[in-house]
């Protein structure tokens, strides 16, 4: 098994290559401390105009020139931002990535942010906004986000109309400089490489970048709690999240395999429990995400209006009966087999595109600090037993729940 390489650039950024024998394709993510959360509050959704701008031309080349000399190397791009960081991706040929590289660099660098650019970028955000009135099922999520996490923590990326139409050009070069620092980013390869010809060209590109990530703190509490927004629909939306152990804990691999027990297809015990034998929704599913510094398990249920109170109760007691002493809510072996089969399955494929391991290479650095091989996070799996997964089960608690919904006036008024 080819090992990962690591090293620190001069420029103070992280890099981490992995060879991938067996495979012809690359791809690398490139994860800077630009997240929403380091958003100044009155140029919210800075993230997701970024995301657009940044292909609008960089360093020497405008627009076309600049899509067009990743479109000559076969580059598959995306950029996108979350609460931490901002992310940039690209996917090629393998012998294509030394030459793909300055590109991404000009990107980071020297990004054009022309300020003909900006209106029609804004009208997109906007575009994406007004598309969430279409859209319960992502605005309930924004809603649980928003009660469950503290500000800035708790913030959607996506702006309002009033933030979005205070960023100009001048601010959002401003802001690029300030938050696309190096120290705090990283940059993963995986694929068709190897390490020593990206390191150098890596270290070419980047002399003189400097400057360290705008810090933020938390703004108080987060409200938690139950939220219903009125909706003229015919359908319920209810979002459920819980606190979970962050991707450090020596928890995170049992709570990952308990939240596989209630989710995990098909044969989980959400879809077996809520739709099968009740048959009170058309979508129910449960998620954990681990972060760096905590976690959290956000279920989802689609039901009709005169379902969504006992769909609620139901959901909550899933929820909690891995809790449950005794027979009441164990896990027995079929389920434990059938969760840790499912894990591991979608790690081993994930683990065949070099898309997804770059991905996880940059999130292991981000929540770890290291990188974890393949080999190793299966490991981590296998090292589950049935007994330590109940015994996790019976201590752990939900902690202080936020329940959100979207629905008709009066929908959940009985779910108490």
């Amino acid at each position: 098994m080819t090992a990962i390489s690591t090293a620190r650039l001069s420029a103070g950024a992280d890099l981490i290559v992995e060879p991938m024998p067996g495979v012809r394709s690359a791809a690398m993510t490139w994860l800077l401390p630009a997240g929403s959360a380091r958003e100044p509050a009155a140029f919210e959704g800075l993230g997701a105009m970024w995301a657009d701008l940044l292909f609008r031309g960089a360093g020497g080349l405008d627009a076309r020139q600049h899509a067009g000399a990743l479109d000559r190397l076969g580059v598959s791009r995306s950029a996108d931002g979350a609460t931490h960081t901002f992310r940039i991706t690209g996917t090629m040929l393998g012998d294509r990535v030394v030459r793909a590289l300055p590109l991404f660099a000009d990107m980071v660098l020297r990004p054009r942010f022309d300020p003909a650019d900006i209106g029609p970028v804004r009208d997109l955000c906007l575009a994406d906004l007004a598309a969430l009135a279409d859209d319960p099922h992502e605005r309930v999520m924004i809603l649980a986000k928003a009660r469950h996490l503290p500000a800035p923590l708790n913030r959607s990326g996506l702006g309002t109309p009033e933030t979005l139409a205070a960023i100009d050009a001048p601010i959002a070069r401003a802001q690029w400089r300030a938050q696309a620092a190096p120290a705090g980013s990283a940059i993963a390869v995986a694929g068709a490489v190897e390490p020593e010809p990206v390191r150098d060209a890596l270290e070419r590109l980047l002399e003189g970048w400097t400057g360290e990530p705008t810090a933020f703190e938390a703004a108080g509490p987060a409200r938690r709690g139950r939220e219903h927004l009125d909706d003229d629909t015919n359908q319920v939306h209810i979002a459920v999240v819980h606190d979970a152990p962050p991707e450090s804990a020596p928890e995170c691999v049992l709570e990952r395999v308990l939240t596989s027990v209630l989710s995990g297809g098909m044969s989980g015990r959400l879809f077996t429990e809520v739709r099968e034998k009740r048959g009170l929704v058309y979508s129910v599913s449960a998620r954990y995400a681990a972060g760096r510094d905590d976690g959290r398990v956000v279920a989802y249920a689609g039901t009709t209006p005169e379902r969504a109170p006992e769909t609620l109760r139901v959901l909550l007691g899933e929820l909690g009966r891995p809790t449950a002493e005794g027979d009441a809510g164990g896990i027995d072996e079929s389920e434990f087999r059938r969760a840790v089969t499912g894990l591991k399955s979608s790690l081993v494929m994930s683990g065949e595109s070099t898309a997804a391991r770059a991905s996880a290479l940059a999130g292991d650095w981000f929540t770890l600090g290291r990188p974890r091989t393949l080999a190793e996070r299966l490991a981590e799996i296998d090292a589950v037993t049935l007994d330590a997964l109940n015994a996790y089960a019976a201590k752990r608690t939900l902690g202080e729940l936020t329940i959100a919904s979207i629905g008709p006036a009066g929908s959940m008024d009985a779910a108490g």
